[in-house]
């Protein structure tokens, strides 16, 4: 049987919206890019800089983007975030990382975590508890300062200098305990022996009492960065026991990402 090509002409509404199909030109470009500037924004539209700036301005209104206030460029905004993470379970991400996520925690003892990047924070999407009496809690649902978290720090060791730097774009960095990293600095020097050794290290930087061990799960065919995490009390914690869990997280790490095409 022959093909038919179908044109895009042929699939153009009758009464097409030109607004509408402007604001959802933007939301396609900011798919491709991290960033956009109004001119940029202006040029690929075909628009003044004014037209551009009043979709922006409905697009921030309704969470689609947001601004940076420093450098005034447009980014991704928690409404496409929400809608992303809400098309997560149609890969199969939790789905698939589950099972992994229990024989982890049967094996090790203690609470395991999957964890999302989402901007400069990490949402914690999937959790299984320790089953010992003294444990850490489970973190699912929650959101913390990626900088400050294994998970979070894991992740962003895969990304370049330059995406972390957009991320952080100050040199001083919110704490959330006293042993959190307080400066990009810092976390670029910590960034630096995670790429090294696989894997990441936080000690009660995020909550104290707590510390965990993170490897990520990276993959062309994801939409966002993961990472599995191994959280446990602090004095549980030794040199021997995080080499331990690092190599464990490792073996896990890349049964998941062979799932999705790509092993670490």
């Amino acid at each position: 049987m022959q093909k038919v090509k179908i044109d895009a002409d042929d699939l153009r509404p009758q009464y097409p919206i030109a607004s509408v199909d402007n604001a959802l030109r933007l939301i396609l470009l900011l798919g491709e890019q991290q960033e956009i500037r109004l001119t940029d924004a202006s040029a690929h539209l075909g628009v003044a800089s004014s037209t551009a700036h009043r979709l922006f301005a409905m697009l921030q209104y309704r969470g689609f983007v947001r601004q940076d206030p420093h450098t005034k460029v447009y980014q991704t905004g928690s409404a496409l975030t929400n809608i992303a993470f809400s098309l997560l379970s149609k890969l199969d991400v939790r789905t698939r990382a589950h099972p992994i996520l229990e024989r982890l925690n049967e094996q090790v003892l203690e609470t395991v975590h999957l964890g999302l990047l989402d901007g400069a924070m990490v949402r914690f999407v999937d959790a299984i508890e320790s089953p010992r009496p003294v444990r850490v809690a489970s973190r699912m649902g929650k959101s913390m300062h990626a900088h400050c978290t294994s998970t979070g720090r894991a992740i962003l060791a895969q990304q370049t200098d330059g995406e972390i730097f957009k991320l952080f774009p100050k040199e001083e960095l919110p704490q959330m305990t006293v042993n959190s990293v307080s400066t990009r600095g810092a976390l670029m020097q910590e960034i630096e022996k995670i790429r090294q050794r696989g894997y990441a290290v936080q000690r009660e930087e995020s909550e104290e009492g707590v510390s965990s061990v993170s490897v990520a799960v990276t993959s062309q065919f994801l939409p966002s960065r993961f990472a599995l995490n191994i959280s446990m009390p602090t004095t549980r914690m030794s040199t021997s026991r995080i080499k331990e869990l690092a190599s464990v997280l490792t073996g896990a790490s890349q049964e998941l990402s062979s799932y999705f095409g790509l092993e670490i």
